[in-house]
């Protein structure tokens, strides 16, 4: 049986960081949202592209400090999105590998490294 794609989860602390790094810097649209109750962790689905992402407030579903790779078609307009939007705490650039990729390496507000990359 072929399998699926992965769908990394994430560990999240803050719904408001995580909307304004995910929604707002990165362009990251929301799939669902899950709580048990109202005043539950959130659970959250995304996507940008045909990349879907988790991230979860639940302090079982995920550790920090997670990495996860995600390819892009255009690296340079990619970057030049994120740099326009801006972020206060982040000024990333494009760094080119030697076994081949560009990439855009970020650390999310909850220490997961986020690699953004294209094959050269």
């Amino acid at each position: 049986m072929p399998a699926g794609a992965a769908v990394p989860i994430l560990r999240s602390f803050s719904e408001g960081e995580a909307r304004d790094f995910y929604l707002r810097y990165l362009g990251f649209d929301v799939l669902f949202e899950h709580r048990f109750a109202p005043e539950a962790p959130l659970y959250m689905g995304l996507r940008l592209g045909n990349c879907e992402i988790h991230l979860s407030e639940h302090h079982g579903d995920a550790s920090p400090g997670s990495a996860v790779r995600i390819e892009v078609s255009d690296i340079d307009a990619f970057h030049a999105e994120i740099t326009a939007r801006g972020h206060a705490r982040l000024r990333p650039g494009i760094e080119d590998q030697s076994w081949g990729a560009r990439e855009v390496n970020l650390r999310d507000p909850f220490g997961n490294r986020l690699v953004f990359w294209q094959s050269t």
